[in-house]
């Protein structure tokens, strides 16, 4: 099949290094896995080009940086010109990444009769109103409401995120959580010597609670080490906090999604501390540490608790709470058998049900007979 994948989000390069981006150039490889033809349509291109990748065409309509309203309004003349170019290019299956005031799948499908994909990853409207600016939401709610119920197929990462998709539009949304390549991320032989190497993967934002990791890896001592993968505007508040707790952290900054596999290699576990609050996302992150056969500790909210076998593939710890947490890895650190055993059950978990391939066969899967789209406005 010819391959559209959109998307309008200016703040997600394709070809970036941040979660989204790598969700995007995952997709986009298990397409091409089934022999399909992609082309990335997007506002943002990025300048971290995965060699595997390279070949992939791309069509970009730029968006600046100018003020909320003028933001806003550019992002849709992007979606309209996006649109237009797609049907010119012609396509099978529009593939969109959910993005606020974006139409282009929409717009195509009633224009082409092609089938249309809308992935939905967060509840866009209520996020932008809550941690950015939202000037024209009943703009940004129409358009959500043509993308949701044009889609013929609205795949949500979680329950809660299908709940809020099904009331902006969509009828019967398909809840399919995130993936991971266990190709590219594989597990590597880890002698039980030494510290215990503890690790966090992500971006330095205060709803990753890593500032409950630092505390409890300093009732360590000196059984354990901790690394941060990623960068972010807590880093140096994270930093500092360590500091004082007397932990020394071995901070990567961020990498390439290239270098991810060779940071995680290093680890022998892998820690998600979530916080309590909002628990729509699913975290690539607790993918990839059971793919790298980390022993996984996380937090019991959202839909980790759906991801971890407690005791079998990882071990689930009350959010927020640093004593949980370090009762969790000084267990770890004392039994490193427990520690090799979880390792080995999360990274068969991921390669028998969590693979991006599988993934997408599930969303293609849900695909109905085609019929004719009613043609939405551009």
């Amino acid at each position: 099949m010819r391959i559209a994948y959109v998307c309008v989000d200016p703040g997600i390069p394709v070809f970036g290094t941040k979660g989204a981006s790598v969700h995007v150039q995952e997709i986009v490889r298990a397409f091409r896995a089934r022999g399909d033809e992609v082309t990335l349509y997007c506002t943002r291109r990025g300048d971290h080009v995965p060699g595997d990748l390279a070949d992939v065409p791309v069509v970009e309509i730029a968006v600046g940086k100018g003020e909320p309203a003028e933001r806003e309004r550019s992002v849709a003349e992007a979606s309209r010109q996006l649109a237009a170019r797609i049907v010119t290019d012609g396509c099978d299956l529009v593939y969109e990444r959910f993005s606020l005031f974006s139409r282009v799948g929409a717009v195509v499908a009633g224009a082409t009769g092609a089938a249309f994909v809308l992935e939905v990853n967060a509840p866009l409207i209520e996020e932008q109103k809550q941690h950015r600016d939202l000037i024209d939401e009943t703009g940004a709610v129409a358009a959500a409401h043509d993308a949701l119920a044009t889609a013929d197929v609205v795949a949500c990462v979680s329950e809660p995120v299908a709940a809020w998709a099904a009331a902006h539009g969509a009828c019967s949304p398909l809840v399919v959580p995130n993936g991971v390549n266990t190709a590219r991320i594989r597990p590597r032989d880890r002698g039980s010597d030494g510290p215990l190497r503890i690790g966090f993967v992500g971006t330095l934002k205060p709803w990753h609670g890593v500032e409950v990791l630092i505390d409890a890896v300093a009732s360590l001592d000196e059984r354990a080490t901790l690394t941060l993968v990623g960068d972010g505007p807590e880093g140096p508040a994270l930093l500092a906090r360590a500091a004082e707790r007397g932990v020394a952290v071995h901070p990567t900054g961020a990498l390439r999604p290239a270098d991810v596999p060779a940071a995680l290699a290093a680890l022998d576990v892998g820690v998600a501390p979530y916080p309590p609050g909002a628990g729509y996302f699913s975290p690539l992150k607790v993918y990839e540490y059971l793919a790298a056969g980390l022993a996984v500790v996380a937090s019991a909210i959202g839909q980790v608790p759906a991801i971890i076998d407690h005791g079998r593939t990882g071990l689930l710890v009350e959010p927020g709470s640093a004593d949980a947490l370090a009762a969790a890895l000084a267990r770890l650190a004392d039994d490193r058998g427990l520690t090799g055993r979880l390792s080995a059950e999360g990274r068969a978990d991921a390669v028998a049900h969590h693979d991006w391939t599988r993934v997408l066969d599930r969303i293609l899967t849900a695909l109905p007979d085609r019929t004719p789209h009613e043609e939405v406005p551009a």
